[in-house]
């Protein structure tokens, strides 16, 4: 497939199948070059076992996933290296310090040692980890593993960003600054694909949104033509469902 259809992304037929459990069922997305795509759903949507296929880390019963032309499963290297990865509750090698471990993700992606050290010191500064370059990750806050695991997923300058949950535990200073990175790669021509649950930070953040309910995809395309007029969390909940109204049990009323 050729590389000017204006893709950074193409998903066709995707799924995924846990035992009985159908965890992604023929999701179909394509994700625009230069876009920043958020990936919302309810908890056991698929998102994350989406992703994981899309990254290359997770093997689909069947579809097709094409990272800028290049079929993931057919040419893992060459796809794998355009590709920087934030996966939500994977392991780091966290008995490294923050500095050895984003070097030594610089060097798996094949460049020199001198070269990832200084890319390594920039990120650091870029993410406000300098002063933790010599702790060990294991040592490290949710809020800043969170930042290091990033900066090892943009070390190789990837084309593509894709990040699970990128914001869970960060704090809002820290949140504001990698809002502000991201969106300076985006502008530079790289793309991000970014899941959360916060509707408002999507709605705020990116360009374009999917929303993936039950292993499908429901709604996709602009933000604006997505939440059609209302706001992204009151389309979302009629998208999803499951809202419920109610006053609660008798036993919560205080008055």
């Amino acid at each position: 497939m050729a590389e000017d259809d204006g893709l950074a992304i193409r998903i066709r037929g995707l799924h995924k199948r846990f035992g009985q459990k159908v965890a992604v069922d023929g999701i179909d997305l394509d994700v625009p070059s230069g876009s920043f795509y958020g990936l919302v759903g309810p908890n056991g949507a698929g998102k994350t076992t989406t992703l994981s296929m899309a990254t290359g880390l997770l093997r689909p019963d069947a579809g097709e996933v094409l990272i800028h032309g290049v079929d993931m499963w057919k040419d893992p290297l060459a796809t794998k290296a355009m590709v920087g990865v934030l996966s939500d509750g994977v392991r780091l090698f966290d008995r490294l310090t923050g500095q050895q471990l984003v070097e030594y993700a610089g060097l798996l992606s094949g460049m020199d040692r001198p070269t990832a050290q200084q890319r390594t010191h920039d990120l650091l500064q870029l993410l406000d980890l300098e002063s933790a370059g010599g702790t060990l990750v294991v040592d490290y806050s949710a809020g800043m593993t969170k930042k290091i695991a990033l900066a090892a997923a943009m070390v190789h300058a990837p084309r593509v960003l894709m990040l699970d949950e990128p914001f869970e535990s960060v704090d809002p200073v820290s949140a504001a600054n990698i809002r502000d990175i991201l969106r300076t790669y985006v502008d530079g021509g790289g793309t991000v694909v970014v899941s959360s649950h916060v509707m408002d930070l999507v709605e705020r953040m990116c360009d374009h949104v999917a929303v993936i309910t039950a292993g499908r995809v429901v709604a996709a395309g602009s933000v604006d033509d997505v939440r059609a007029g209302s706001t992204l969390e009151d389309r979302f909940v009629a998208l999803v469902g499951g809202r419920r109204v109610g006053e609660g049990p008798e036993w919560l009323r205080h008055s």
